[in-house]
């Protein structure tokens, strides 16, 4: 009597003990207190700048800002990077505020800019690579975006520090006006949002060159964003994935012991 078939369970008890031994993911900030910080720090912005004490909370603002960013952020090398990075932004803001110096506010608004695009990238990576649309995807998604406004800003800050003539404002009636602060936002969201209200004019050949970057990347922004979001909204999740191929591993056992069966009936 030839031997019975038996089914082979055991690469299919594997390969689920391998699923649920699978290590859990590093302890991740939430994306959503970083979110809460951007949205405080911009609502506050006009408020500060008509206090006296105006550029000490800004300072301490962008100093807490960059610490949740780096927070935001996943642990291990990148963590490590964004320290690394953040360390003569956060330094050279407070050192700004003590002794406002020409070399020391060009430092530190670059290193302020390079660690805002990378923490950018980090976030774009987070949201690229996400296997289904959750709260976080969604928080990381509109941090990003606020993200690269006041990065922006901090730009036309630097230019506006470097070329006092990079700007005109049609409608202020203030000699000294100048893009620090809440302008510099202000004039930075609504060219992401592309509105342009015309009260602010890029005048120079690299504001101009700034703000037309920084339009179309509003634009792609939104339109990549939204085709993400939905491919990930529509496709399935991970656990649907894996219920899938557990039904089909049930199905296909069954099949192969109602072949055993058929083929050594009992005598």
């Amino acid at each position: 009597m030839p031997r019975p078939v038996q089914p082979k369970h055991s690469e299919i008890d594997t390969s689920s003990q391998r699923t649920q031994s699978r290590p859990k993911p590093v302890f991740r900030f939430s994306v959503s207190y970083f979110l809460g910080a951007l949205v405080l720090n911009i609502f506050i912005s006009p408020v500060v700048d008509r206090l006296r004490s105006g550029p000490l909370i800004e300072t301490m603002l962008i100093t807490l800002l960059l610490l949740f960013a780096v927070l935001s952020i996943a642990g291990g090398r990148r963590a490590l990077v964004g320290i690394v990075l953040v360390a003569p932004a956060a330094i050279g803001e407070w050192m700004n505020y003590w002794r406002p110096d020409l070399l020391i506010y060009v430092v530190t608004r670059g290193a302020g800019l390079l660690f805002i695009g990378f923490v950018v990238i980090q976030l774009l990576r987070f949201i690229v690579y996400a296997p289904r649309v959750d709260s976080e995807v969604l928080c990381a998604a509109v941090a990003a975006y606020l993200l690269s406004g006041f990065a922006w800003s901090l730009a036309y800050a630097l230019l506006d520090r470097l070329d006092p003539n990079s700007f005109v404002f049609t409608l202020s009636t203030k000699s000294s006006q100048s893009m620090n602060g809440f302008t510099g936002l202000y004039f930075s969201f609504i060219t992401l949002s592309t509105v342009g209200y015309g009260d602010i004019i890029p005048v120079s050949e690299l504001a101009r060159m700034l703000a037309i970057v920084e339009a179309m990347f509003g634009m792609f922004y939104m339109a990549l964003l939204i085709s993400r979001l939905v491919s990930l909204y529509s496709s399935e999740s991970p656990l649907e994935i894996t219920n899938h191929e557990e039904i089909l591993d049930k199905k296909r056992i069954g099949s192969e012991k109602s072949q055993t069966t058929s083929n050594n009936p009992k005598e």
